[in-house]
């Protein structure tokens, strides 16, 4: 990734770890609902832990057992790092990683919150970039990640590491986005598109590729038929989704108007990369070309 891009990634998720958005706010619970999160798990971490940023749920489909040590690739606030640490229990390990300070800074607050009082022990972050993750060679036994190896440029740079931190039969399992047919131009090459989580995706077929030539093996891509449109129809939703390609036009309007969470944009920038998603998603349906996909694959033993 350029590092023009990066910051850009960068800027618009710390703009979102500072915001406040939390499973308190029924919009950003609603997200995470629609793509696979129950109620019941989402009361089980902070509420800070879910900021709307999913398009699928991977520790539902992880099969994470007692004793595993796992990774979650772009960790955010912590959401699937805190449901990850109580499936694989004390004896396990739960290692978040992220490329922005203040989301580590949000996951970490959130770890020392905890469950029911009680700190989580079993979990820690590091602050890298997916590509160049602070691990030893063979040392997890299952990766997951959320709508987040779509914002890496060199994604065969990403499925080389993971081939090279996993163990002989770990696996992987992902939820991202894909795409289904080749993109407009004008939506291709959008920066907005791209911090949307829409323009960095690639096809499916160069997807399966990319983790085949990473020695990995058993690939699935399933194509889950969510709605990629799930943010833009809840109410107040505003920009809180990574994931979001437009929310409606007169949502603009709610987030000028309301407080709390869906309060106007921190920046001029914000106000204008929102502006913009809106106007791509009332061009174009996103639905068209991209999917939200698990992703499963094993590295042989």
């Amino acid at each position: 990734m350029s590092n023009s891009m990066q910051n850009e990634v960068k800027a618009k998720y710390g703009s979102v770890a500072v915001r406040g958005l939390s499973s308190d706010h029924a919009g950003v619970k609603s997200v995470a609902e629609a793509f696979g999160y129950t109620a019941e798990e989402l009361a089980s971490i902070p509420a800070e832990a879910n900021m709307g940023l999913s398009c699928g749920n991977p520790t539902a489909t992880a099969n994470l057992r007692p004793g595993e040590v796992v990774v979650d690739l772009g960790c955010g606030g912590g959401l699937d790092v805190f449901l990850a640490a109580a499936k694989v229990g004390p004896t396990g390990k739960a290692i978040g990683i992220d490329m922005t300070e203040s989301m580590l800074e949000l996951a970490r607050k959130n770890a020392a919150k905890g469950r029911d009082g009680k700190a989580w022990e079993n979990v820690e972050f590091h602050l890298a970039t997916i590509d160049n993750m602070p691990l030893e060679d063979a040392s997890v036994d299952c990766i997951i990640s959320n709508c987040v190896i779509n914002l890496v440029d060199d994604k065969p740079a990403v499925f080389r590491e993971i081939a090279r931190v996993l163990k002989p039969g770990g696996r992987l399992a992902v939820s991202d986005i894909a795409l289904k047919k080749e993109m407009p131009e004008e939506l291709a090459k959008d920066i907005a598109a791209y911090v949307g989580c829409i323009a960095g995706a690639i096809p499916l077929t160069d997807y399966e590729s990319d983790i085949k030539a990473a020695g990995l093996s058993e690939i699935q891509i399933i194509d889950t038929g969510a709605d990629l449109n799930a943010y833009a129809a809840v109410e107040n939703q505003g920009e809180s989704s990574c994931c979001s390609p437009a929310p409606a036009a007169d949502s603009l309007a709610v987030l000028e108007d309301t407080g709390g969470c869906c309060s106007a944009p921190a920046s001029e920038d914000d106000a204008s990369l929102h502006k913009r998603l809106a106007e791509l998603g009332q061009k174009y349906e996103i639905n068209d070309f991209a999917a939200s996909v698990r992703i499963f694959a094993v590295k042989p033993a």
